[in-house]
Protein backbone atom coordinates (compact mmCIF):
# COMPACT_ATOMS: atom_id res chain seq x y z
CA UNK A 1 0.00 0.00 0.00
CA UNK A 2 1.46 3.10 -1.01
CA UNK A 3 0.69 6.62 1.53
CA UNK A 4 1.18 9.80 1.32
CA UNK A 5 2.58 10.75 4.83
CA UNK A 6 2.18 14.65 3.74
CA UNK A 7 -0.84 16.57 2.12
CA UNK A 8 -2.82 19.84 3.64
CA UNK A 9 -6.61 19.85 3.44
CA UNK A 10 -9.19 22.78 3.67
CA UNK A 11 -9.01 26.22 4.15
CA UNK A 12 -6.69 28.79 5.83
CA UNK A 13 -7.89 32.13 7.02
CA UNK A 14 -5.00 34.52 6.02
CA UNK A 15 -5.35 35.02 2.58
CA UNK A 16 -1.45 35.54 1.99
CA UNK A 17 -0.47 32.91 -0.28
CA UNK A 18 -2.35 28.89 -1.00
CA UNK A 19 -0.79 27.75 2.19
CA UNK A 20 -3.11 29.78 4.72
CA UNK A 21 -5.70 30.24 1.65
CA UNK A 22 -7.44 27.30 0.69
CA UNK A 23 -5.82 23.23 -0.27
CA UNK A 24 -8.31 21.79 -2.07
CA UNK A 25 -8.17 18.00 -2.41
CA UNK A 26 -9.90 17.90 -6.19
CA UNK A 27 -7.29 17.44 -8.46
CA UNK A 28 -4.82 15.97 -6.12
CA UNK A 29 -7.41 13.09 -5.53
CA UNK A 30 -7.33 12.57 -9.29
CA UNK A 31 -3.36 12.15 -9.44
CA UNK A 32 -2.77 10.27 -6.55
CA UNK A 33 -5.01 7.64 -7.75
CA UNK A 34 -3.35 7.84 -11.25
CA UNK A 35 -0.23 7.24 -9.38
CA UNK A 36 -1.46 4.55 -7.14
CA UNK A 37 -1.59 6.35 -3.82
CA UNK A 38 -4.00 4.50 -1.54
CA UNK A 39 -3.80 6.67 1.47
CA UNK A 40 -3.08 10.38 2.35
CA UNK A 41 -2.29 11.90 5.85
CA UNK A 42 -3.89 15.26 6.10
CA UNK A 43 -2.72 18.02 7.39
CA UNK A 44 -4.61 21.39 7.87
CA UNK A 45 -3.61 25.12 5.94
CA UNK A 46 -2.36 27.63 7.97
CA UNK A 47 -4.81 29.29 10.12
CA UNK A 48 -5.06 31.83 13.09
CA UNK A 49 -7.50 29.28 15.21
CA UNK A 50 -6.04 25.16 14.63
CA UNK A 51 -9.05 24.11 16.79
CA UNK A 52 -11.09 25.44 14.11
CA UNK A 53 -8.74 24.01 11.26
CA UNK A 54 -8.58 20.97 13.12
CA UNK A 55 -12.48 20.24 13.25
CA UNK A 56 -12.49 21.57 9.70
CA UNK A 57 -10.54 18.77 8.58
CA UNK A 58 -11.93 16.38 10.86
CA UNK A 59 -15.23 16.42 8.77
CA UNK A 60 -12.81 15.97 5.08
CA UNK A 61 -11.30 12.56 6.98
CA UNK A 62 -14.54 11.76 8.31
CA UNK A 63 -15.94 11.83 4.07
CA UNK A 64 -13.38 9.28 3.41
CA UNK A 65 -12.30 7.66 6.47
CA UNK A 66 -10.45 4.43 4.66
CA UNK A 67 -8.76 6.74 2.63
CA UNK A 68 -7.64 9.73 4.90
CA UNK A 69 -5.62 9.75 8.36
CA UNK A 70 -5.78 13.22 10.12
CA UNK A 71 -2.93 15.18 11.76
CA UNK A 72 -3.88 17.96 14.45
CA UNK A 73 -1.76 21.35 13.66
CA UNK A 74 -1.09 23.08 17.03
CA UNK A 75 0.64 26.59 17.26
CA UNK A 76 3.30 25.82 20.03
CA UNK A 77 2.75 29.69 21.34
CA UNK A 78 -0.84 30.70 20.41
CA UNK A 79 -2.13 27.58 22.16
CA UNK A 80 0.05 27.27 24.91
CA UNK A 81 -2.21 25.77 27.95
CA UNK A 82 -4.37 23.77 25.40
CA UNK A 83 -2.57 21.86 23.41
CA UNK A 84 -3.11 18.50 25.48
CA UNK A 85 -6.81 19.68 25.30
CA UNK A 86 -6.77 19.93 21.53
CA UNK A 87 -4.77 16.99 20.67
CA UNK A 88 -7.11 14.79 23.37
CA UNK A 89 -10.17 16.27 21.10
CA UNK A 90 -8.75 15.40 18.20
CA UNK A 91 -7.04 11.35 18.79
CA UNK A 92 -10.27 10.62 20.83
CA UNK A 93 -13.08 12.34 19.03
CA UNK A 94 -11.78 12.12 15.52
CA UNK A 95 -9.65 9.53 15.25
CA UNK A 96 -6.66 11.90 14.66
CA UNK A 97 -2.87 9.68 14.49
CA UNK A 98 -0.34 12.86 14.78
CA UNK A 99 0.53 15.90 15.64
CA UNK A 100 1.85 18.62 13.01
CA UNK A 101 3.60 22.11 14.20
CA UNK A 102 5.25 24.53 11.64
CA UNK A 103 8.68 26.56 12.50
CA UNK A 104 6.53 29.69 10.28
CA UNK A 105 4.00 29.37 13.57
CA UNK A 106 6.79 29.02 16.53
CA UNK A 107 9.26 26.84 17.46
CA UNK A 108 8.05 23.77 19.57
CA UNK A 109 7.87 23.34 22.73
CA UNK A 110 8.07 21.01 25.90
CA UNK A 111 4.28 21.23 25.88
CA UNK A 112 4.00 19.85 22.40
CA UNK A 113 6.18 17.35 22.88
CA UNK A 114 4.47 16.21 26.22
CA UNK A 115 1.35 16.10 24.92
CA UNK A 116 3.02 13.91 21.78
CA UNK A 117 4.77 11.51 24.16
CA UNK A 118 1.80 11.01 26.21
CA UNK A 119 0.02 9.83 23.61
CA UNK A 120 2.75 8.45 21.52
CA UNK A 121 1.86 10.29 18.44
CA UNK A 122 4.60 11.43 15.97
CA UNK A 123 5.39 14.73 15.21
CA UNK A 124 5.65 16.48 11.87
CA UNK A 125 7.91 19.42 12.60
CA UNK A 126 8.57 21.77 9.54
CA UNK A 127 11.97 23.03 11.05
CA UNK A 128 12.60 25.30 8.04
CA UNK A 129 16.09 24.06 8.02
CA UNK A 130 16.71 24.92 12.13
CA UNK A 131 17.38 21.40 11.93
CA UNK A 132 20.43 21.90 14.99
CA UNK A 133 17.15 21.97 17.07
CA UNK A 134 16.85 18.29 16.68
CA UNK A 135 19.57 17.72 18.59
CA UNK A 136 18.04 18.69 21.81
CA UNK A 137 14.79 17.46 20.95
CA UNK A 138 15.85 13.97 20.14
CA UNK A 139 17.79 13.66 23.21
CA UNK A 140 15.14 15.33 25.08
CA UNK A 141 12.25 13.30 24.20
CA UNK A 142 13.79 10.09 22.73
CA UNK A 143 10.63 8.49 23.12
CA UNK A 144 8.77 10.69 20.43
CA UNK A 145 9.30 9.88 17.07
CA UNK A 146 9.59 13.33 14.87
CA UNK A 147 9.47 13.28 11.10
CA UNK A 148 11.08 16.20 9.37
CA UNK A 149 9.84 17.13 6.20
CA UNK A 150 11.76 18.22 3.14
CA UNK A 151 14.39 16.39 4.11
CA UNK A 152 14.69 19.70 6.59
CA UNK A 153 14.53 22.60 4.14
CA UNK A 154 11.84 23.20 1.34
CA UNK A 155 13.94 26.10 0.40
CA UNK A 156 16.61 23.74 -1.16
CA UNK A 157 18.99 24.37 1.74
CA UNK A 158 21.78 21.77 1.20
CA UNK A 159 23.53 22.22 4.54
CA UNK A 160 20.26 21.79 6.50
CA UNK A 161 19.71 18.14 4.41
CA UNK A 162 23.16 17.40 5.20
CA UNK A 163 22.95 18.12 8.76
CA UNK A 164 19.42 15.95 9.03
CA UNK A 165 20.76 12.96 7.09
CA UNK A 166 23.57 12.68 9.54
CA UNK A 167 20.72 13.02 12.62
CA UNK A 168 18.93 10.51 10.86
CA UNK A 169 21.73 7.73 11.41
CA UNK A 170 22.32 9.00 14.94
CA UNK A 171 19.27 9.27 16.70
CA UNK A 172 16.86 6.13 16.44
CA UNK A 173 13.60 8.60 16.59
CA UNK A 174 14.02 11.16 14.01
CA UNK A 175 12.72 10.78 10.60
CA UNK A 176 12.25 12.52 7.29
CA UNK A 177 9.86 12.62 4.70
CA UNK A 178 10.50 13.18 0.98
CA UNK A 179 8.23 16.06 0.31
CA UNK A 180 9.62 18.85 -2.23
CA UNK A 181 13.22 17.79 -2.06
CA UNK A 182 14.84 18.60 -5.31
CA UNK A 183 18.30 17.77 -5.14
CA UNK A 184 17.91 14.27 -5.86
CA UNK A 185 21.19 13.13 -4.43
CA UNK A 186 20.05 13.99 -0.93
CA UNK A 187 17.79 11.58 -1.00
CA UNK A 188 19.92 8.57 -2.32
CA UNK A 189 22.58 9.44 0.35
CA UNK A 190 19.62 9.86 3.27
CA UNK A 191 18.52 5.97 1.85
CA UNK A 192 22.00 4.87 2.01
CA UNK A 193 23.43 6.20 5.36
CA UNK A 194 20.18 5.72 7.63
CA UNK A 195 18.53 3.39 6.01
CA UNK A 196 15.08 2.93 4.18
CA UNK A 197 13.47 2.42 7.48
CA UNK A 198 13.68 6.16 8.59
CA UNK A 199 12.30 7.71 4.85
CA UNK A 200 8.55 8.42 4.36
CA UNK A 201 7.40 9.21 1.17
CA UNK A 202 5.25 12.36 1.19
CA UNK A 203 3.94 14.54 -1.51
CA UNK A 204 3.49 18.22 -0.11
CA UNK A 205 -0.05 17.98 -1.94
CA UNK A 206 -1.85 19.14 -2.73
CA UNK A 207 -0.07 22.30 -3.98
CA UNK A 208 3.15 19.23 -5.04
CA UNK A 209 2.11 16.85 -7.62
CA UNK A 210 1.83 13.55 -6.02
CA UNK A 211 2.55 11.31 -8.97
CA UNK A 212 6.05 13.64 -9.76
CA UNK A 213 7.08 12.84 -6.21
CA UNK A 214 6.19 9.27 -5.89
CA UNK A 215 8.27 9.48 -9.34
CA UNK A 216 11.46 10.05 -7.31
CA UNK A 217 11.34 7.05 -5.03
CA UNK A 218 10.43 5.05 -7.72
CA UNK A 219 14.03 6.43 -9.58
CA UNK A 220 15.34 5.06 -6.23
CA UNK A 221 15.51 1.85 -7.56
CA UNK A 222 15.23 0.31 -4.42
CA UNK A 223 14.42 -3.39 -3.80
CA UNK A 224 10.92 -4.43 -2.74
CA UNK A 225 10.96 -4.51 0.38
CA UNK A 226 12.64 -1.20 1.61
CA UNK A 227 10.46 0.59 -1.35
CA UNK A 228 7.65 -0.63 0.77
CA UNK A 229 9.04 0.67 4.28
CA UNK A 230 9.43 4.34 2.75
CA UNK A 231 5.75 3.83 0.81
CA UNK A 232 4.16 3.19 3.67
CA UNK A 233 4.92 0.50 6.02
CA UNK A 234 7.02 3.09 8.12
CA UNK A 235 3.89 5.89 8.61
CA UNK A 236 1.89 2.82 9.70
CA UNK A 237 4.62 1.53 12.31
CA UNK A 238 5.17 5.38 13.62
CA UNK A 239 1.08 5.55 14.06
CA UNK A 240 0.05 2.57 15.06
CA UNK A 241 1.19 3.47 18.68
CA UNK A 242 -1.35 5.71 19.55
CA UNK A 243 -2.49 5.32 22.93
CA UNK A 244 -4.94 7.29 26.06
CA UNK A 245 -2.28 8.48 28.20
CA UNK A 246 -1.35 6.29 31.16
CA UNK A 247 -0.64 9.74 33.72
CA UNK A 248 -1.01 13.43 33.63
CA UNK A 249 0.33 15.39 30.87
CA UNK A 250 2.53 18.15 32.06
CA UNK A 251 1.37 21.57 31.62
CA UNK A 252 2.74 24.50 29.96
CA UNK A 253 5.25 26.85 31.69
CA UNK A 254 5.59 29.91 31.02
CA UNK A 255 6.86 30.92 26.74
CA UNK A 256 9.53 33.26 26.78
CA UNK A 257 9.94 32.99 23.12
CA UNK A 258 8.17 31.78 20.02
CA UNK A 259 8.41 33.01 16.46
CA UNK A 260 11.47 35.27 16.77
CA UNK A 261 15.53 34.45 17.35
CA UNK A 262 16.56 31.95 19.81
CA UNK A 263 17.29 33.79 22.68
CA UNK A 264 20.76 32.96 23.53
CA UNK A 265 21.71 33.71 27.46
CA UNK A 266 25.69 34.10 26.21
CA UNK A 267 24.89 36.52 23.29
CA UNK A 268 24.53 40.31 23.43
CA UNK A 269 26.82 43.33 24.12
CA UNK A 270 28.54 41.88 27.49
CA UNK A 271 29.68 39.12 25.14
CA UNK A 272 31.05 40.61 22.06
CA UNK A 273 32.15 38.65 19.07
CA UNK A 274 34.85 40.55 17.95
Amino acid sequence: MIIDSHCHAGQGDGLTGPWDTAAPLDHYLRRAARAGIERTVLLPAFHSDYREANRQLSRIVASQPGRFIGYAMVHPVRDAGRVAEMVAEAVEVYGFRGIKVHRHDARITREVCEVARGYALPVLYDVMGETVALELLAAEYPDVAFIIPHLGSFADDWRAHTVLIDQLVRHANVFADTSGVRRFDFLVEAIRRAGPGKVLFGSDGPWLHPGLELAKIRALGLPPADENLVLGANLITLISRTRRPSRPIPRAGATTHGAGEVRDPWAGPQFPSG
